[in-house]
């Protein structure tokens, strides 16, 4: 059975760079893991929220990122790196990817602060 793409390839137009680090590990040579560079299109939605602080309050400017399909098959799980959208350096706070009910990856989506 063919499911519906829940984020078309049409409506990701903002370019996105991201840099995923892998669980902490190390390599057959004993090195630290290298992280997985990924370059394409996002359908990006950006907020803004208040969190108040000792010092009156602080702006916080987050996002989320939506990508067709699985942008990283190399890891399981997307638990943090960071990403450059709109010239800006943003940290991946976390990263999910939701499923169809046969176990493909329907759509990544990735939240950024």
């Amino acid at each position: 059975m063919v499911y519906p793409c829940l984020v078309p390839r049409r409506k990701c137009k903002v370019s996105i760079s991201l840099e995923f680090t892998q669980e902490p590990g190390v390599n057959e040579y004993g090195e630290p893991l290298e992280t997985i560079k990924w370059e394409g299109l996002c359908n990006y939605q950006s907020t803004a929220k208040r969190i108040l602080t000792d010092q009156k309050e602080l702006v916080e400017i987050t996002g989320s990122a939506l990508f067709t399909g699985d942008i990283c098959p190399e890891l399981a799980v997307i638990s943090g790196g960071e990403a450059v959208v709109f010239g800006q350096k943003r940290r991946i706070l976390q990263g999910s990817k939701a499923r169809n009910p046969d176990g493909t990856v329907n759509y990544t989506e990735v939240l950024l602060i």
